[in-house]
């Protein structure tokens, strides 16, 4: 996916050498104030990357408590869990020697997020850069501001910085495909058997990192064929050759963990959620890119909005003066076929998501956010004004770190309430009843100084620490309500109080932790609740019920 050169206007459109803001212009007269500003944006970002007050939500806590198993013990758990297994390794090392922490587990993740800033400037760089490339020396302005920008976007990102702070695999998956944008663009231009051996590594990093990637793979794997088969020019149709079989060993690098892969296709899948219209995931892909955390959580969409336009300026218009455009509808030759590669790789997961009826999340866009902040970099060479590119970078510097500002605040998770009542009230022996076990890992982890306490959850009635996603739907609807609430009493005694963890609104329980909260009061009178689930202060929210001894 290398850039073409884009073709000459004609010169009666052409803009002068001494117009700002475009190819020919001098980049280097923008003033140092700003340069210093954006030098600022960067630290600011970098900081962000590793604050925040929010207590580990389920997917943290799980992903925690998987990479801190005994190596021997992680295929078992990652093949009821359904993920790959690469962060879950790194994330095992860096825990025996930071130890787990909150801080500990999450800072990993901001290594990766503000690694990603360096190999964000150089990709910036070469898209900036028409025709074939040449020394750093020999940048053309726009070089230096589409690789800038780059910088001061993802630097800036609400939805980057959230990543960056979350003990999951995203940052990672957003390092890996900045990295392997530019091992692609460097394999086309000379593919040496060093260049073709990092595409491979990278291929297959990324498919051990988050099983969206097969669909970005999937996307450029078709645009590599068709320059093999297809490219005007015989090198390029020999560079492209080249890249197909580096990314075919990449695949064969992810044998030996296939048969792992077809079993959690099988049996995990999304069981928390379902399928929807491409068009509205999309739509809140998008919207979190501006706001950085789930749909509670929003600016105004201000900076959705500002990517938006960003986006559309970049693909489809030019500068040809300070106030003008010119617009092209078959799309600029030098974003073309990163903004192709994002949009159709995205659309492509959204598709196949709907279609099997799995459920989406916005983080599942981190295989192409990268090149989607690369596509809004490049849409200000749209503007022909300093002064405009100055606004418009306030604009999403300030709209985005309103979203970072949130992020360090917000809780994503009710358990911290949840655990300070019980950590304050129950006694040893008393039990924590969890409906459904989607709620254990993140309170569990705040009870871990308080070992005395029985744990149990619904569906499986098993420890707190991890969720078996094999069959869960099937489980659930297997489980017989009742049941489960005679076995808690027999098994907790008459003598010790049951606290009873509940979120009835999960996807598929169908009023069964109702039914259990039911079952559990006719038999222990006298419930008193303690914390009530705030569905608007909380990504994940809890109720926590009270049911005192007979």
């Amino acid at each position: 996916m290398t850039a073409v050169p884009e073709a000459a206007a004609p010169s009666a459109a052409a803009p002068t050498p001494t117009q700002p803001g475009t190819e020919e212009s001098d980049g280097r007269r923008f003033p140092r104030w700003l340069i210093a500003l954006g030098a600022l944006v960067v630290v600011a970002g970098v900081v962000l990357r590793f604050v925040t007050r929010s207590d580990l939500w389920l997917d943290e806590a799980l992903t925690v408590n998987i990479s801190r198993l005994p190596l021997s013990d992680l295929h078992e758990a990652l093949r009821h869990d359904g993920a790959p297994p690469l962060f879950y390794l790194l994330l095992h090392g860096w825990i025996s020697v930071f130890g787990d922490s909150d801080v500990a587990v999450r800072a990993l993740a901001g290594v990766f997020s503000v690694a990603t800033l360096p190999v964000i400037w150089f990709a910036g760089r070469r898209l900036g850069r028409p025709g074939a490339p040449g020394p750093i020396a020999a940048d053309p302005p726009r070089a230096r501001l589409v690789a800038g920008l780059s910088v001061i976007v993802l630097a800036a990102s609400p939805f980057a910085i959230r990543y960056g702070t979350e003990a999951r695999m995203y940052s990672l998956m957003m390092l890996l495909v900045a990295l392997g944008y530019l091992a692609l663009r460097r394999a086309f231009e000379r593919p040496s058997a060093g260049r073709l051996a990092l595409v491979a590594l990278l291929v297959g990093a990324l498919l051990y990192t988050q099983y969206w990637a097969l669909y970005l793979l999937a996307v450029v794997g078709f645009g590599v064929l068709w320059r093999a088969w297809r490219a005007p020019i015989a090198d390029d149709r020999h560079a492209a050759r080249g890249v197909v079989v580096a990314m075919v060993a990449g695949f064969i690098l992810f044998v030996p963990w296939l048969s792992t892969f077809l079993y959690q296709n099988a049996h995990t899948g999304t069981p928390w959620g379902s399928g929807e219209i491409p068009l509205s995931s999309f739509r809140i892909a998008i919207d979190e890119f501006g706001n950085g955390t789930s749909e509670l959580h929003t600016q105004l969409n201000v900076l959705t909005l500002a990517f938006v336009v960003l986006v559309l300026l970049g693909v489809f218009a030019r500068a040809t003066g300070p106030t003008t455009l010119d617009v092209d509808l078959r799309t600029r030759p030098a974003v073309r076929w990163e903004a192709a590669a994002a949009f159709v790789t995205l659309s492509l997961g959204l598709t196949i998501a709907w279609v099997t009826n799995s459920a989406f999340d916005a983080r599942y866009a981190s295989n192409m956010f990268p090149l989607f902040v690369l596509v809004v970099a490049f849409g200000f060479t749209a503007f022909g004004s300093r002064t405009v590119i100055a606004i418009v970078v306030a604009v999403v510097v300030g709209t985005g770190f309103v979203g970072a500002a949130r992020n360090v605040v917000d809780e994503r998770t009710q358990a911290g309430a949840v655990a300070d009542v019980i950590l304050a009230r129950a006694k040893p022996g008393d039990a924590v009843v969890y409906c459904p076990d989607q709620l254990a890992p993140a309170v569990s982890r705040l009870l871990e100084r308080k070992p005395s306490l029985v744990q149990l959850t619904f569906p499986s009635g098993g420890a707190p620490e991890l969720v078996d996603w094999v069959d869960y739907q099937d489980r659930v609807d297997a489980t017989d309500t009742a049941k489960f609430a005679k076995d808690v009493l027999d098994e907790v005694g008459s003598g010790h109080t049951i606290w009873y963890v509940e979120n009835g609104g999960y996807h598929g329980l169908q009023g069964k932790c109702e039914a259990v909260a039911a079952a559990l009061g006719a038999a222990r009178p006298g419930a008193t609740t303690h914390v009530v689930g705030d569905d608007k202060a909380f990504f994940e929210y809890d109720t926590l019920v009270e049911f005192p001894p007979t």
